[in-house]
């Protein structure tokens, strides 16, 4: 049985989310289900360097507290590549020659429409982005090698379920998981 939206109602939206109750028929009958659109889809960003280390940005997030994860944000409504190279730089100060998009991800897929983007970055370089990484609430860019990357992993130190994604495709990109 698919499911029917018997009818809808926007609840909150504002200029990044848009947060709808749906009153539907499903596998188990009526209910209401709540879905959160995100306005425009979001990009990761695994910025590798020539020392096989991930850049990564620790901050403190309002609903999780500290967290490790790889460059990201809003695209904006820019083309998503171009959306990937802005965050990079805001959040890091890097830039990069080489760009490999590697795929799509979908975030929360039970409660919420996220569509995202997870592209490689290699070539890297580096500029002064001091102040924009304190406009966008970073702490510190760290550099971890792959392996110890997912060390943390699978030790809990990074929990953030778009950046353990973003890390998954890449590794598979670059043959780590045989």
């Amino acid at each position: 049985m698919s499911w029917t939206t018997r009818t809808t109602r926007t609840v909150y939206e504002n200029r990044w989310i848009h947060v709808r109750e749906d009153e539907v028929t499903g596998p188990h009958g009526e209910g209401i289900y709540g879905v959160v659109r995100m306005q425009h889809p979001a990009v990761f960003i695994v910025a590798l360097d020539d020392e096989e280390r991930i850049c990564f940005v620790e901050l403190e997030r309002y609903t999780t507290g500290r967290s490790l994860e790889v460059p990201a944000g809003g695209s904006d409504g820019e083309d998503p590549l171009r959306a990937a190279q802005r965050e990079l730089l805001e959040e890091t100060g890097v830039t990069a020659s080489e760009w490999h998009d590697l795929g799509r991800m979908n975030a929360l897929n039970g409660i919420a429409d996220a569509p995202e983007h997870v592209f490689l970055a290699r070539g890297l370089s580096t500029t002064d982005a001091t102040a924009s990484q304190h406009e966008e609430g970073i702490d510190a860019v760290r550099w971890i090698p792959f392996p110890e990357a997912l060390a943390l992993v699978a030790g809990g130190g990074i929990t953030d379920g778009e950046t353990i994604g973003a890390l998954a495709l890449a590794g598979i990109r670059l043959g780590r998981f045989r």
